[in-house]
């Protein structure tokens, strides 16, 4: 019974195992998934926390600032300071050796900074926000890229899925027709050279279904990586090429507004200009006075011997308050050329942004072109296909009725596992060249 139990619960754990080792996703769900789970995107998710923790941090530098401190001294030889010996009654002239400390002495105190005036903190806390975006803005690039690449795995694992069927299903065609035709050679009614060159053309299709089969699991694995998934998963696309190619077929967005300001690349170059703009104000602001203040409080205690834990020890109190004001005068040049050195990188910054103006208006007019040319060529691909396909059954036809030769049916055979292959990318082509873009444009469906 105990033996029967142990069998069964290793049964349901195996299954389970089998269940949680499987994960399904269509193409949405394989994105929605990567957004959260793609170790990148969780990474530029975590940027945007340290921002948050550093624009505090910068912030409270300039809030009021608490330290203590806890001095204890042992004179292992005391100093010793020379007196006047007239002062006792000695002989004038003369000094005398005096101890003016007890040989231990702990001190506690306990002082409170506050910033008054400081340009360069007003400075930090505009730096800090503008840090902040930007690292939104990294986090909105990086799932954008992210998005793209999922898309793209997904695409060529339904590639390698697609033409791992196309293949086989020739094979299995060649293979009736390697059949049949040897019979006919069997029987004396064609030579040896048409069962061979059918022979040829399987041999390269059997290599071609080897090669899609590591090809495959190659790209399984890359779209687990792009998930954030276990390389060892098991995953299942429920999506087909052909239904995400039509759904991908969009007019529409080829006539899309070409609004350069609201893609994320402008964004961040926009950024950096101001990043560098407060770089500039940051050099200027060390030219400015600062101003601080501080109060502290503590206690001392004298004694020959280590006894401050005692009831009976005195301890002397005492307390300070005081202003600190740095006024910079002169700096031999360098707070000038530092000035001058920030002027230079905002005017590249500047450069910078009207070059990225004019390169993103470009890399949208050709993904628009290529996207179009994308469409277009899928529907020649089709129309290719269904004439290979004819030509090919018509060469069949001509071959066992004796009119075709077997290199006119090899030829024509080849051409259509070409346009098979062809039709497939093309299909892809349209997908991807979409996903492009999309991100050019920063126009992402809400699904």
């Amino acid at each position: 019974m105990k033996k029967s139990i142990t069998l069964l619960f290793f049964v349901i754990t195996s299954v389970v195992f089998s269940q949680e080792s499987t994960s399904s996703f269509s193409l949405q769900e394989a994105i929605n998934y990567a957004l959260k789970n793609n170790r990148t995107a969780k990474n530029a998710a975590r940027d945007i926390k340290a921002a948050e923790l550093q624009k505090w941090e910068t912030t409270a530098t300039g809030l009021p600032q608490i330290n203590a401190t806890v001095d204890y001294q042992n004179w292992l030889k005391q100093q010793v300071t020379l007196l006047p010996a007239e002062l006792t009654g000695g002989t004038p002239g003369t000094f005398i050796p005096v101890n003016f400390s007890t040989k231990q002495s702990t001190t506690a105190t306990a002082t409170l900074t506050q910033k008054l005036f400081d340009g360069s903190y007003l400075v930090g806390l505009q730096s800090a926000k503008v840090f902040l975006e930007i690292s939104k803005n990294a986090k909105e690039k990086t799932d954008l890229e992210v998005r793209k690449a999922v898309i793209n795995a997904y695409g060529n694992v339904l590639l390698a899925e697609e033409s791992l069927a196309v293949l086989n299903r020739n094979i299995s065609v060649l293979e009736k027709n390697i059949f049949e035709t040897t019979k006919i050679y069997e029987n004396g009614l064609e030579e040896e050279e048409s069962v061979e060159q059918l022979q040829i053309t399987l041999s390269g299709i059997k290599s071609q279904l080897k090669n899609t089969e590591r090809l495959k699991k190659l790209a399984y694995q890359m779209f687990n990586i792009t998930l954030g998934l276990d390389l060892s998963i098991n995953s299942k696309l429920t999506d087909n090429l052909s239904g995400l190619a039509n759904y991908n077929s969009a007019l529409n967005l080829l006539n899309a507004e070409e609004n350069v300001e609201n893609t994320i690349d402008y964004k961040i170059a926009e950024n950096d200009k101001v990043a560098k703009e407060l770089l500039l104000k940051l050099e200027k602001s060390k030219a400015l006075p600062t101003l601080n203040a501080f109060i502290n409080g503590g206690y001392s205690a004298y004694n020959e011997t280590f006894h401050f834990a005692n009831s009976n020890q005195k301890w002397f109190g005492s307390s300070m308050f005081g202003v600190s004001l740095n006024i910079p005068i002169f700096s031999s040049g360098m707070r000038s050329a530092s000035t001058q050195r920030a002027k230079v990188n905002l005017e590249k910054a500047q450069e910078d942004l009207t070059e990225t103006q004019q390169q993103l208006k470009l890399q949208i007019a050709a993904a628009k072109s290529d996207y179009q040319f994308a469409m277009e060529d899928y529907e020649n691909k089709k129309q290719n296909l269904n004439l290979a396909e004819r030509i090919e059954q018509k060469n069949q036809t001509k071959f066992f009725e004796g009119i075709a030769s077997s290199f006119d049916l090899r030829q024509a055979q080849t051409q259509l596992y070409a346009a098979q292959q062809e039709l497939l990318q093309a299909m892809l082509d349209v997908i991807n060249t979409k996903a492009e873009l999309e991100t050019a444009l920063n126009e992402i469906p809400k699904n």
